[in-house]
């Protein structure tokens, strides 16, 4: 789990901002001079509060907000340099771990919403990974978000020639899913 909100100071966009509206997830853009609250930045993706509403703001586009982009680094696999598929299946969830809700500072693996992570040997060389994951409830307008944002910081591995991340909601997800550190986090005892 990443720092709870990092800068959490109000700013005023010095340009016009591409955002995506949380929970729905539906592409929208703050204008220049708008107020925005920082309420959590993870992941490489900030979270505001603007005009009573939240967005979510790609870390690229921190300088809107007069920050400096922090850029998330992608997990290197760990060891010998020998890919094989128990390493590459480490880096993939360690990766998971650096993607987060945009409206709680848990990522995905402590919430729970992965089920499932593999790695494939492919004839290239490469591996595929697969994941299987959930979201808290099946209306989550960010659900394909935080699954596209999964898929492309796997693919993103070294050693990773595809990666899959599948949306599956048996089993539902329920709170004691969450490991005891999120539920600490978020009160849930």
């Amino acid at each position: 789990m990443g720092e709870r909100y990092g800068e959490t100071d109000s700013r005023v966009l010095s340009r016009d901002c591409a955002v995506l509206s949380v929970p729905w997830g539906k592409p929208d853009t703050l204008e220049e001079g708008s107020y925005a609250l920082i309420t959590q930045r993870l992941g490489g993706s900030i979270t505001v509060m603007s005009a009573g509403n939240l967005y979510r703001i790609d870390e690229r586009n921190a300088d809107a907000l007069g920050l400096e982009p922090q850029l998330p680094a992608i997990v290197p696999p760990e060891g010998d340099g020998t890919l094989d598929a128990e390493t590459i299946e480490r880096a993939a969830w360690a990766q998971l771990g650096t993607c987060y809700d945009p409206e709680m500072p848990i990522d995905i693996v402590n919430l729970g919403l992965v089920y499932a992570c593999t790695a494939e040997a492919l004839p290239d060389g490469g591996y595929h990974l697969a994941v299987k994951m959930t979201l808290t409830a099946p209306g989550c307008g960010m659900g394909t978000v935080i699954a596209d944002e999964a898929q492309q910081k796997l693919a993103a591995i070294p050693g990773v020639s595809a990666a899959s991340v599948d949306l599956v909601w048996d089993p539902p997800w329920s709170r004691e899913m969450m490991s005891e550190a999120a539920r600490l986090e978020m009160g849930m005892f």
